[in-house]
């Protein structure tokens, strides 16, 4: 994978997964989106069930991607079949420390493009109103709203949002 240039050192990209790195990934998003959003802990909950599922029901078709920074945790980013057409894009995440290096744009090229290599028909995602700097990438890499559902979750009033990418 292409290394990226960052303020402290040099953000790889692996896919292969490694002892520790399912309860790093749900960490930095507990704690990231607690101090960020004031998601709580069933946000953790949210995040470790469908990516220990992931985990134990591997595929050829999904891949998970870790950036690491000085060997630290610093982003991540899945593809999951939502069907055998369609992918879906989760766990995206970028570290602050490691935001501003374009590494966020980096692991959503990776994504795009092996959903591609699988023959998927399009790419979806669910995130959240408040993360304006990822759908402003989302929307830059061609991905659409087409669907919106307020409510409440993770201890906080949200609006869910759906994005799609035809990949033909």
């Amino acid at each position: 994978m292409q290394p990226t240039g960052a303020a402290q050192g040099l953000i790889t990209l692996r896919t292969s997964l490694r002892p520790g790195d399912l309860g790093s990934i749900v960490s930095l998003h507990g704690t990231l989106y607690a101090r960020e959003y004031g998601f709580d802990a069933t946000f953790e909950a949210y995040v470790a069930g469908p990516l220990a599922e992931f985990v134990r029901s591997a595929s050829d078709r999904e891949r998970l991607w870790i950036a690491e920074q000085d060997g630290r945790l610093v982003g991540c980013i899945a593809i999951v079949a939502a069907s055998p057409e369609t992918a879906q894009l989760r766990w995206f995440l970028v570290d602050p420390a490691a935001r501003g290096a374009a590494l966020g744009k980096r692991l959503l090229q990776e994504a795009i493009i092996f959903s591609r290599s699988c023959g998927y028909h399009s790419i979806l995602l669910w995130t959240v109103s408040a993360l304006a700097v990822a759908a402003h990438l989302y929307r830059s890499a061609g991905f659409r709203k087409v669907e919106e559902q307020p409510g409440r979750r993770w201890g906080q009033d949200v609006i869910e949002e759906k994005y799609e990418l035809a990949l033909n």
